[in-house]
């Protein structure tokens, strides 16, 4: 059963009649381009056929009622809130995502109450933006329920809904994201990845078809798990944010010479104009249809985030380490890092070997199996029915 299906069979289940409707948003993997996104640069992500699905009917009461159902079929739910009197702080754990979305869509106008029924199958603590297409998928939920359908006369844009989304998840749940995710998540399309300019929001739909092409992109879950939140994302930002000051440019984006720069701040800078070099390199590749030239560029990345902007870790290192021995043509981390899953360019006939050569690499070491799956180029967000 889809998700969307469960979340409207679920929803009749607990209110005793059918949703309003039901939105629904892929998670995303980042093909290259790393922690660009805050540095006014450069990504290059592509949606997963992984969904969150919300099941959502309107209240009269004012009242956000939100429900999450897990694998186990249990639903889990957060006390109902007051639309009206939502501010940052009074919502936490997994109910200030919702929440979240529904204080910024408030002060644009587009919300009250609402009843949501929430469930999915995008793998979570996997950094693959499950959190992310939670949001993308309540914002459209609760824009359809106010008759604002994106892309229609008077109502947002996409591109405006993945800055409402930036902002609950900055501003309301703390933790400072950039817009490669909800950019993704909303704006992908199938077969395709999306090359974003963060700074100009300048969109382009790269074609993306891997398995025409006799290759694989392997996601690699290490299931070493991690919380933005509660790493070391934010002082990275911070980080970026001053060695540009120091540089008086108004972002990494912009530096021509990094020389002026401290010893703790080199690498970091170093990474992010070398990463948009890479993203820029790998967009003209598949561009001409050369998506198999594109393995080392992967890998670059991951030394650059390994290295430099000291991100990874053992778990991915191995991932990657073992997938390229093996035969991919190229890996890398994917994702804020600290945890995750790594990606990995296989061709087809070698996807055996290297998973098996991945999966042996982990009992070697006596750490947890990771989860390994292809990943597809799919459609982003939007209503399911």
């Amino acid at each position: 059963m889809t998700p969307a299906r469960r979340a409207a069979d679920k929803f009749r289940r607990l209110y005793g009649r059918a949703p309003r409707g039901v939105w629904s948003a892929p998670g995303r993997v980042n093909l290259i381009g790393e922690h660009t996104d805050y540095n006014d640069g450069y990504v290059l992500p592509f949606a997963l056929p992984f969904r969150i699905a919300v099941a959502a009917a309107p209240r009269a009461d004012g009242l956000l009622a939100a429900t999450t159902v897990g694998d186990d079929g249990f639903p889990q739910r957060a006390a109902p809130v007051r639309v009206a009197e939502l501010t940052p702080g009074l919502v936490g754990g997994w109910a200030a995502y919702p929440s979240g979305v529904a204080w910024v869509l408030r002060d644009q106008g587009f919300t009250s109450g609402a009843n949501l029924v929430i469930t999915g199958d995008v793998p979570a603590g996997a950094g693959l933006s499950s959190s992310h297409a939670l949001q993308c998928a309540v914002a459209l939920a609760l824009l359809g329920l106010a008759g604002a359908r994106p892309g229609k006369a008077g109502a947002p844009t996409l591109t405006e809904v993945a800055g409402w989304v930036q902002r609950s998840e900055n501003d309301f749940v703390g933790v400072p994201t950039g817009l490669l995710d909800q950019t993704a998540s909303l704006c992908c399309v199938e077969s395709h990845a999306l090359f974003l300019d963060v700074r100009s929001g300048v969109q382009e739909q790269v074609p993306f078809d891997a398995a025409a092409h006799g290759l694989d992109v392997l996601v690699i879950d290490t299931r070493a798990k991690h919380s933005l939140a509660n790493s070391a994302y934010g002082e990275r930002r911070r980080d970026c944010e001053r060695a540009a000051k120091l540089l008086g440019v108004a972002a990494l984006r912009d530096a021509d010479t990094l020389t002026r720069l401290p010893d703790d701040l080199l690498p970091l800078a170093r990474h992010v104009v070398t990463e948009n070099e890479r993203v820029l390199r790998t967009v003209a590749m598949l561009r001409d249809g050369a998506l198999a030239d594109i393995g080392p560029t992967l890998t670059a990345s991951h030394r650059s985030l390994r290295d430099d902007y000291r991100v990874s870790c053992p778990e991915l290192d191995l991932a990657v380490d073992a997938a390229v021995g093996a035969g991919a043509l190229g890996a890398r981390m994917t994702g804020g890092g600290f945890g995750g899953s790594a990606i990995a360019l296989v061709p087809v006939d070698r996807r055996a070997q290297v998973c098996d050569a991945v999966l042996s690499a982990y009992v070697e070491r006596s750490l947890p199996s990771p989860r390994l799956f292809r990943a597809v180029p799919s459609a982003g967000a939007g209503r399911d029915h």
